[in-house]
């Protein structure tokens, strides 16, 4: 049964039902062994932050921010801080110190807490350039703290300081009178020029998103669900959330880079993630049989047909497969597809919510085909992540993003753009009126950006309509805001970002032919053609050396990764630009899709 408390005292709450049972499983930073976190351990954690909040004076609906990957302390933190109702600011740990420095001072944040040294080093560069920041506090133990630093202490050190207000309660005051019209959270998104901002987020849209998504994710306390992505990211945050209402075991993985490791040696049963992590596992499988024995790859194959037969021409109808076809399949599951799932971790499979970009039917057929649930679903910041998403006890549909989840209206535009008003839906960005009055209708729907239509009681998007991509990584990139920053280089002409639905940032860059020309004079390098000038190494290396330098400030999810350097212009014949030159990203990526794609070839 789920607890849905209000957040200040949820996890209070939980503690009381589940007690000595284990609530967390984590790694120390820089440790190698797996331990684990009551919930009485974790109540009592959670407690302790709110008490060192208050002793520094953190006012109700003041915004803390927190500046870290995914960490046991993460989770300390903004609980404890909505335990005194304060608001939290979650930044991606990639965040650049340019962004950093425009949201603290944006939402005039006091206090940041920092995960480990490269966090900490950002947000000390940008102290002396916000005006209200007081405090660093450090996660990581092993950070060094700068010298002359008297404003950054640790994070046990921290929690030193609410021994002061330890049995006073205070805090049991300040959960009294929240509301559920309190701010939890303030997800800063970027903008199309790049300006971020501030989606804010009520404790009554988390109740309402988390008593919706019960219905629809089927969750159970001896689940064990391990953090993909970034709790930063609106749909970790709330699937994590979900998930601790339930009673089920969050296993926090601290490295992102380590994730598949950690689904080996904790083997979870759910974990939300992106459509990119399931590429990877899709390119993964086919290499492996492409290398195996005739004898192997025959039989793999066979199994596929058998397991795309089973799981999607007869249960994803929602059809009960015949039995002649139930028991081939038993075979082939135990045959290959387990050895597939335990080679992933995944030997106690049970469903997997994925979402933040498109979702390949090729992948999304084969991950079915293998005896993994893999639950496509659709959300936005604004909405606190959910707005439809497959079930396990209904017919789905590969290519639809799911069925709607309950007491949302969704209503299409006359240009098909997908409309949105319920309880789980934002009230708006933080301090900007003018995106506020552009993001709703006059009816109080939110435009989403999305074109889409509903059909048998699943939503299905088309395309895009705002000028505003997302990586297959699902974070948001703004397009126009990179390419200004490369603009100004002398040797470039004309850019097109790509990265809609890309795993990273590359560019159709047009450089200034005579200028590049002359460099290849004074360097000594030959070329017969414009074409071959322009696909020469050296040219190449020169211009990516002098990108690197103009997106320094850009975090690392914005940087372009690779780019083509273009032999003719985009014209206004050819249709790629408009009579005042602003490019039309649609031409391009139709005119240069084959160049395009060869920037995406895995090497």
């Amino acid at each position: 049964m789920q607890i849905n408390s209000h957040l200040s005292v949820l996890i209070h709450d939980l503690a009381k039902k589940y007690g000595g049972r284990t609530a967390l499983e984590y790694k120390d930073y820089g440790g190698t062994q797996w331990k684990h976190v009551s919930w009485n351990e974790f109540s009592n954690q959670v407690t302790r932050v709110s008490e060192a909040l208050l002793a520094l004076g953190v006012g109700v609906q003041e915004k803390i921010a927190v500046f870290s990957q995914n960490s046991i302390h993460y989770l300390f933190t903004d609980f404890g801080a909505w335990g005194v109702r304060a608001c939290t600011i979650p930044l991606y740990a990639t965040t650049s110190e340019e962004t950093m420095q425009y949201v603290i001072n944006e939402a005039k944040i006091r206090y940041i807490f920092c995960g480990e040294q490269e966090q900490y080093d950002k947000a000390r560069h940008v102290q002396n350039l916000c005006s209200s920041l007081l405090k660093i506090i450090i996660y990581d133990r092993s950070v060094t703290i700068a010298e002359h630093d008297p404003s950054s202490i640790y994070f046990d050190d921290f929690l030193k300081m609410g021994f002061s207000i330890t049995g006073s309660g205070e805090v049991e005051k300040r959960q009294q009178s929240a509301t559920w019209e309190d701010l939890a959270c303030i997800l800063y998104t970027s903008g199309t020029t790049g300006q971020p901002k501030g989606v804010m987020l009520s404790q009554g849209q988390f109740h309402a998103a988390l008593e919706e998504n019960d219905k629809v994710l089927p969750l159970r306390e001896n689940d064990r669900a391990l953090n993909f992505l970034p709790f930063t990211h609106i749909f970790e945050k709330g699937w994590s959330i979900l998930c601790l209402t339930k009673g089920v075991t969050l296993i926090v993985n601290t490295d992102p880079r380590e994730v598949q490791k950690s689904m080996r040696e904790t083997h979870p049963t759910c974990m939300s993630a992106v459509p990119r992590f399931w590429e990877k596992v899709y390119a993964g499988v086919i290499t492996t049989i492409d290398n195996a024995s005739p004898m192997k790859k025959k039989l793999f194959h066979r199994a596929l047909q058998v397991g795309r037969r089973h799981n999607i021409e007869y249960l994803s109808r929602g059809q009960r497969p015949p039995l002649s076809l139930r028991i081939e399949y038993e075979l082939m599951d135990k045959l290959v597809f387990r050895l597939v799932r335990k080679q992933l971790g995944l030997e106690n499979a049970y469903f997997f919510p994925t979402a933040g970009s498109f979702v390949s039917p090729q992948v999304e057929e084969f991950i079915h085909s293998i005896g993994i649930f893999m639950m496509v679903g659709y959300g936005l910041t604004e909405s606190l992540a959910t707005v439809s998403a497959d079930r396990l006890d209904m017919p789905y549909t590969i290519g639809s993003i799911g069925r709607p989840i309950e007491n949302i209206d969704i209503q299409f535009s006359d240009e098909g753009e997908i409309l949105l008003k319920g309880p789980t839906i934002t009230q708006g960005y933080y301090n900007r009126p003018d995106l506020n009055e552009q993001a709703f209708t006059d009816d109080g729907y939110f435009r989403t950006g999305d074109v889409g239509y509903m059909k048998d009681g699943e939503l299905y998007i088309t395309e895009r309509i705002k000028d505003l991509f997302k990586t297959s990584n699902g974070k948001y990139i703004a397009p126009q805001m990179i390419e200004s920053k490369i603009l100004v280089d002398k040797y470039i002409e004309q850019i097109a970002v790509v990265a809609d639905q890309r795993k990273f940032v590359s560019a159709l860059i047009v450089p200034v032919y005579t200028l590049l020309e002359e460099y290849a004079h004074d360097n000594n390098i030959a070329y017969a053609s414009r074409q071959e000038l322009c696909s020469n190494k050296k040219i190449k290396a020169m211009i990516a050396d002098r990108i690197d330098t103009l997106q320094q400030t850009l975090a690392g999810y914005e940087q372009i990764k690779n780019f083509t350097l273009m032999p003719e212009p985009f014209t206004l014949d050819k249709g790629e630009i408009t009579n005042t030159l602003k490019i039309k990203r649609n031409v391009l990526m139709k005119h240069y899709a084959e160049i395009i794609e060869t920037m995406y070839e895995e090497k």
